[in-house]
């Protein structure tokens, strides 16, 4: 039953972080630290000042990153390198995954609000380099980050995506809303929410993606 929600799908968009591999890999618990650090020094504030600003530009913003540059005219690269300059090994190859991933019929694409570098990085980590055809980051959207509009619009130009044939894999709900209404698939990565916008859940990617070929 839902490998036939699923038959019309020629593009398989993954999210990165905390989608392709499990949150307890505590990647984000680095990344947190960083952006806290960088945010201390850049704006001259204690951490917990910092912490809360980070949170506040994510709920507020979509990442932390748009908030910065927002409210603050931070310069994107130099936050962006500082904070995904981060330990990989706690993740490990899953050669499931990768079978998973290329048994699925056409193309495969990672897009993550993190950069095209880290993207690189955690892929190669997981074992999945080369199994994607493309894969898009923060910058790829003129920094605006999920779940806003405008950065869908030029990623998805980018990929050249015809999002009716096309599927979304995400663990952030709200980053599922836009490709909803533009007539994508939408599964979330993670423990079941309700939302409308959200059409499947699994907290196991490679059972639900084994189901759709």
């Amino acid at each position: 039953m839902v490998k036939a929600a699923f038959d019309h799908v020629q593009d398989w968009v993954f999210d990165l972080d905390n989608t392709l591999y499990d949150p307890g890999a505590d990647l984000f618990l680095q990344i947190e630290s960083r952006m806290s650090g960088y945010i201390m020094d850049a704006l001259a504030i204690s951490e917990a000042e910092a912490a809360v600003l980070r949170d506040r530009y994510w709920r507020d913003h979509g990442t932390t990153l748009a908030g910065l540059m927002e409210e603050h005219g931070l310069e994107p690269d130099p936050f962006l390198e500082k904070v995904h300059d981060i330990d990989l090994s706690g993740l490990l190859p899953s050669p499931e995954l990768r079978a998973a991933i290329a048994a699925l019929p056409g193309r495969k694409i990672v897009y993550t609000n993190g950069s095209r570098r880290h993207a690189e990085r955690v892929l190669e980590a997981r074992g999945l380099g080369g199994v994607m055809d493309a894969y898009f980051g923060v910058e790829d959207a003129g920094y605006h980050p999920k779940p806003h509009g405008l950065a869908f619009e030029r990623v998805f130009a980018l990929a050249q995506l015809r999002c009716s044939a096309a599927a979304m894999f995400e663990d952030d709900p709200r980053n599922l809303a836009v490709p909803h209404g533009l007539g994508m698939k939408t599964v979330l990565v993670g423990p079941h929410q309700e939302h409308p916008h959200v059409h499947h859940s699994t907290e196991d990617l490679v059972d639900f993606l084994s189901r759709l070929v």
